[in-house]
């Protein structure tokens, strides 16, 4: 059984590729991770829901010969179930869509260059590379050095096309777009090292075009800063 199932769920498996979208390593990553769960429990509810009458009207209603000559009853409507079938669905995307709106508000990439809170990193997107710019000043290409704990606010901008800045473990896909600066922050990263991508198809080297994000203590962060001068 277990064989058979593997085999099954390989054609699903099959792009995933070590991505952790759903074992987050921060807190922005966590509550992203918890839309995903809270919206499949509800959909799982509705599914089965729906399986069990399905069975349950096969069942019931199934042919059989001493029902031949049988003629249901003529039902023109039944108030009660259709006020069921339309008020429950709208109770159930009220409460998807409170958290929903609240996690996807709390976390939208700004426009503004100005950050609330936390440490600043400069991000630049271009064919085919990332370069990271650390509070001090200092660069560095496809490696991007984090303190656990803190809030980051990463500065994204693109040189030439649209690129996406992403990194499964620690946050959701963020567009950098030519001519424009976007916000975001990652919120308590967790010590780690992690795998960064372009989430946007941008030219023929798209593929090549990935990163490495090193979550380290804070004393470990203040060191690094300090071997960069």
């Amino acid at each position: 059984m277990k064989k058979w199932l593997v085999i099954g769920l390989l054609p699903l498996l099959a792009g995933c590729s070590g991505i952790t979208v759903l074992d987050a390593k921060s807190t922005t990553g966590e509550e992203q991770a918890y839309l995903i769960w809270f919206s499949l429990g509800l959909m799982m509810i509705v599914l089965a829901v729906v399986f069990i009458l399905f069975a349950r009207f096969v069942i019931k209603y199934r042919y059989k010969k001493e029902k031949d000559d049988f003629l249901p009853e003529d039902v023109k409507g039944n108030l009660k179930l259709e006020l069921t079938w339309t008020i429950l669905p709208i109770i159930l995307l009220i409460v998807l869509a409170v958290p929903t709106i609240q996690i996807t508000y709390d976390q939208s990439p700004q426009t503004s260059a100005d950050a609330d809170a936390g440490m600043d990193i400069g991000v630049a997107a271009e064919q085919f590379k990332w370069t990271f710019s650390q509070p001090n000043g200092k660069t560095e290409e496809n490696k991007l050095v984090l303190p656990e704990g803190e809030t980051v606010t990463l500065h994204l901008s693109s040189k030439d096309v649209i690129h996406s800045f992403w990194v499964p473990a620690l946050a959701g896909k963020i567009d950098t777009i030519p001519g424009k600066q976007v916000t975001y922050e990652i919120k308590n990263p967790k010590k780690g090292t992690y795998k960064g991508k372009c989430a946007e198809y941008c030219g023929i080297q798209h593929a090549n075009m990935v990163f490495e994000v090193r979550v380290v203590s804070q004393k470990a962060y203040r060191t690094y800063l300090e071997e960069m001068k």
